[in-house]
């Protein structure tokens, strides 16, 4: 399976200690140099920081022939790399949480999936404990209605 990712999945998977289902879910994992960058930003946490700094081998770091430039203004460049990336490796997934950058991944016909679709997943498959999850997202500044977390908690408790 090809997984491209944007900084925002990758930034709050760490912070919660589940960046491990990533591997689980999808082998290894594709960024892009400008998601690298908002990574390592001096304000991004540094938990995140130190993690990118000793990144692990199924983390692998690819740039993209072509940035959407059409899309420059639309989304950071994180999100365009990303797209882009994920088009050109025709990947199964893009994994990004920000809205636009998700319609406009959508609109090129790239599947979805955010922080909360890969932590449903992983609990689904038995990698995570899915209420111990969203509670540790919970307190990050990660932002989501609590009618979407009812509704993911019900999905798996359903299983």
């Amino acid at each position: 399976m090809i997984v491209v990712a944007d900084a925002s999945p990758l930034r709050y998977l760490i912070l919660i200690e589940h960046v491990h289902v990533l591997p689980a879910l999808f082998g290894a994992v594709i960024v892009p140099p400008a998601v690298v960058a908002e990574l390592t930003n001096e304000r991004t946490p540094q938990e995140v920081r130190a993690w990118l700094a000793n990144r692990p081998e199924w983390l692998r770091v690819q740039a993209p022939r072509e940035t959407l430039p059409q899309l420059r203004g639309e989304i950071d460049d994180g999100e365009r790399e990303a797209i882009a990336l994920a088009l050109e490796v025709a990947a199964d997934a893009l994994l990004i949480d920000d809205r636009d950058g998700r319609r406009h991944a959508e609109l090129l016909n790239c599947r979805a999936v955010g922080t909360l679709g890969v932590l449903a997943d992983a609990a689904d498959r038995g990698f995570a404990e899915l209420s111990v999850a969203l509670e540790r997202l919970s307190g990050t500044n990660f932002r989501v209605g609590s009618r979407l977390i009812e509704q993911l908690l019900k999905r798996v408790r359903g299983r």
